[in-house]
């Protein structure tokens, strides 16, 4: 069931988009200064209210599963029942991982916005089998959902790449 709202990628976002996106970009810098890969994630009610904030900690944690949307999920599941996180926006710094994914289909979360997307971030990982990602779209795990989630990315694309600029090991 295609239930995914894709935007392109040139879709003008509304300012609130802007700076949470890039308090998500803050959020990845927050995670490559104490030693983990670059990505942030926070997620948004609908009142405007920051329900959830994460930094990537795979590095701190030892965890691979430490992914910064899977982390805010975690956190902000607990607390609001899936009817409020449908109304909710999860804010990436990156596009997310197929795992990321599921765990926003699963959550019920009904937004999306992403930084950088995967295509142009495995240009950062490079060839290492340990920094090579599951090459499918959130888009395509989003399609499969049961209810509709609003995708939107990649944006800020430039402020996005910045925090991968030398961070991955060739």
């Amino acid at each position: 069931m295609d239930s995914t709202v894709c935007l392109p990628a040139e879709a003008r976002l509304a300012e609130p988009d802007g700076m949470y996106l890039r308090r998500a970009i803050a959020l990845a810098d927050r995670a490559r200064a104490r030693g983990n890969r670059p990505f942030g994630a926070l997620i948004v009610d609908a009142g405007g209210q920051v329900i959830a904030e994460a930094c990537n900690a795979n590095g701190e944690s030892g965890d691979c599963t430490a992914h910064a949307e899977l982390s805010a999920i975690r956190l902000a599941s607990p607390l609001h029942d899936r009817q409020a996180l449908a109304g909710a926006t999860l804010y990436s710094s990156a596009e997310p991982c197929v795992m990321c994914a599921g765990a926003i289909f699963w959550s019920a979360i009904g937004r999306v916005v992403y930084g950088i997307d995967a295509v142009r971030l495995r240009a950062f990982r490079g060839e290492r089998l340990d920094q090579k990602d599951a090459e499918l779209s959130c888009r395509d795990v989003f399609d499969t959902a049961s209810h509709a989630i609003e995708c939107i990315g990649p944006a800020l694309i430039a402020e996005a790449s910045a925090s991968h600029q030398g961070a991955w090991k060739s």
